[in-house]
Parts: C-alpha cells; sequence; structure tokens
C-alpha cells in the first residue's frame, strides 16, 4: 500500500521553468488542483496561539520536547524546523503531524551546544530549517534509530560537529555554538538568493540543484503548504551553496526525472508516525529519504544524495 501511495504522489507532477540564483537552481514540482491543506503550519498555529512548544519538564531533556495542540485542526511540523528558546534551540527531527486538541512529546535535536539555560518558557519558530546536508545526515540517522531502537533519535554528537563545520567554513563566531548564528551571519547572502527563487502556482515541491549537482527533493500534499515553507527550504540548500565555489549550468532535465523516478522504485520501511499517519523510511541506490503519509496521501516527502547523507 506505502509503494502505491507514494506513485500516486509523484504520477502526474509536471516540471516547471528552474530558477536559478546565485548557485542556487531550483526545478518546481507541479501538479494543479490540490486542495487547501486541512491542518495548520507550525509558524500558523503558534501565531495564532493555537499551541505551544515548551520543555518537557523543568530539568528539560535535550532530545525531546512538548508540543500542545490546542486547536480544532493538526499541525504540521516539519522535518529539521528550528524551534528557538527555553533552555537550548532544537530542530525537529521528522515531520510529525499532530492531532487536534492534543499533547504530544516529540523528539528533537540542539542546534545550540554551549547553552542550557532558561531564555523564555515558551518556544518560537524562527522561520528557519537547518541547512540540507546536515538534515540529510540527520535523516540517515533517524532512519537507523528506527529500524534498530523503534526511536526517532538523531546523532546529536553529529549534529553538533557539522553545525561548528558551518560556521568555521563561513568564518562565523558564536558564544553558544548556535546555528541561528551563522543564519544571522549569512541574512544578506540568503536574502539574495532567496528573492530569486519564488513559488510559481501549481507548485507542490521542488528539486535543488547546487553547482549543477542535485542536491535534494520536497515534495508536499497541498500547494499552500508548500508557498509556507518555500523560504526556509530555499535558505536551507542555500546555506550549503554559500560554500561552494563556481556557478555551473543548471542540471538537465533529464536527471530531475531520473530522480523521481528512482524515489518512485524506493524500498519503503513503515513505522507508526509520533501523531497521525505513518512515518516512511525511504532507501534506494543513489537517492535516500524519509516521508509522512496520512490516510492515504504523502503529507511530505524528502529525499537526498546517498553521498550527502554519509558526508
Amino acid at each position: 500500500m506505502s509503494n502505491q501511495t507514494l506513485e500516486a504522489a509523484l504520477q502526474g507532477l509536471s516540471l516547471g521553468f528552474p530558477q536559478t540564483a546565485a548557485n542556487l537552481t531550483m526545478f518546481p514540482l507541479c501538479r494543479p488542483g490540490t486542495a487547501a491543506p486541512d491542518y495548520l503550519t507550525l509558524p500558523e498555529a503558534l501565531q495564532r496561539g493555537l499551541a505551544e512548544v515548551s520543555e518537557v519538564s523543568e530539568s528539560g531533556s535535550v532530545p525531546n520536547l512538548r508540543f500542545l495542540n490546542k486547536g480544532e485542526q493538526p499541525v504540521l511540523l516539519l522535518d529539521g524546523e528550528e524551534l528557538a528558546g527555553a533552555k537550548q534551540n532544537r530542530v525537529l527531527n521528522l515531520t510529525i503531524l499532530v492531532p487536534a486538541q492534543t499533547t504530544l512529546d516529540i523528539p528533537v535535536s540542539c542546534v545550540e551546544r554551549g547553552r542550557w539555560s532558561w531564555r523564555s518558557r515558551r518556544f518560537a519558530a524562527t522561520g528557519a530549517a537547518l541547512h540540507a546536508r546536515a538534515r540529510a545526515a540527520k535523516a540517515a540517522a533517524v532512519s537507523e534509530s528506527l529500524r534498530y531502537q523503534r526511536r526517532a533519535a538523531s546523532d546529536q554528537g553529529a549534529i553538533w560537529a557539522e553545525i561548528d563545520r558551518k560556521a568555521a567554513a563561513l568564518k562565523v563566531e558564536s558564544p553558544t555554538a548556535a546555528m541561528a548564528d551563522i543564519y544571522t551571519d549569512q541574512a544578506e547572502a540568503l536574502d539574495r538568493i532567496r528573492t530569486g527563487i519564488r513559488a510559481i502556482p501549481d507548485q507542490v515541491g521542488a528539486v535543488f540543484a547546487i553547482n549543477g549537482v542535485l542536491a535534494g527533493l520536497e515534495l508536499f500534499a497541498a500547494g499552500d503548504t508548500l508557498v509556507r515553507h518555500l523560504p526556509k527550504l530555499v535558505d536551507s540548500y542555500a546555506m550549503d551553496a554559500l560554500e561552494a565555489d563556481g556557478e555551473a549550468p543548471p542540471p538537465a532535465v533529464a536527471s530531475v526525472h531520473a530522480l523521481l523516478a528512482e524515489v518512485g522504485r524506493s524500498r519503503i520501511d513503515e513505522y507508526k508516525a509520533i501523531g497521525l499517519g505513518h512515518d516512511w523510511r525511504m532507501s534506494g541506490r543513489q537517492w535516500q529519504g524519509a516521508g509522512l503519509a496520512v490516510e492515504g496521501r504523502v503529507v511530505h516527502l524528502e529525499a537526498y544524495p546517498v553521498a550527502q547523507q554519509a558526508a
């Protein structure tokens, strides 16, 4: 059933004209007529006061936070999305759809190694996501953890090491080794790239390339969800593009079609999701990824080159 659901999600997608800013290219993935989402995104829910994110206790727990959905609609939490505040900043370990009127403990990773002290009682959404290289490696680690331990845990040490590497590569100093400080330092460069890559009508996903090399795929069930998340996803890939020298031409359209074909042939290991639906761990020869399927639809799918996940 999961492979049929994946096939349906990929069927009928068309490629929009590629958009390039500096050395980052986006190939829009389009599907006309998608319905409006029946859930809120995390920033929407927080802004409306319909959700709260807090430490699990007064003493806190690095790999877990508590999410309270006070509203009448589910809330979508996106893999890699950053939450700032409380005792230290974190990112989501996987995509979760939290049911209405529900409290869940959610698995996260720390992206601020040098702080463990209260800054606020509640977390805020920063509008940022972990850079794509780190998201890829984290997704692979979570897949391994689910396979062998039935836990959605990351390799926390590897995430800290990758944030340190990114800061050094971009010559950013942060007193608390925070991912957020890297994004703040690179805000102007990210803004220049982001303004050159915009959502188009009927877009539900994107394939990204850096210096002509495919770097990742993101796909949503609803166009509105893609529009809301695209800026943070562009920044996520742009943060890696800032490290790459040169501006090679975009990859051939045929390589994007080949990517979609391989993703469609993925082996899927399925687990009961935290919240609604089923969590997918997808593996192929050259591409691996993850997804969240709820009631026969793919709410979110992400895929990365195997070499990038091992980086």
